[in-house]
């Protein structure tokens, strides 16, 4: 079982920072992926930022440089700093990570960027 808590989501003014963390109960080194997702109300969930195993990542264009994903061993956490935010960067943000094959999602947090 893998479970997977996110914390860090709030309101934010757009030009701000704001910075997400993710809690597995594995350690995040043996995922061979976690990522960080977005919904937007009415919109499909989208991939804003992903790292694997070997530490490589990939970030949505929308994101690149603005947003900074790592992996915390000691705490076994998932970060996503989020800065320069925008009011489309409002979504629920949901942690996600492949263990063994298998897809594991959080329960999500909200960021909100007023304008």
């Amino acid at each position: 079982q893998v479970q997977l808590v996110e914390s860090g989501g709030g309101l934010v003014q757009a030009g701000g920072s704001l910075g997400l963390s993710c809690a597995a109960s594995r350690s995040v080194f043996s995922f061979r992926t976690m990522a960080w997702y977005r919904q937007a109300p009415g919109k499909q969930r989208e991939l804003v930022a992903r790292v694997d195993i070997a530490g490589r990542t990939n970030y949505a264009d929308s994101v690149k440089g603005r947003f900074a994903i790592s992996r915390d061993s000691a705490r076994d956490t998932v970060s996503l700093q989020m800065s320069s935010l925008k009011p489309e960067d409002t979504a629920v943000y949901y942690c996600n990570g492949n263990w063994r094959g298998y897809e594991y999602w959080g329960q999500g947090t909200q960021v909100t960027v007023s304008s």
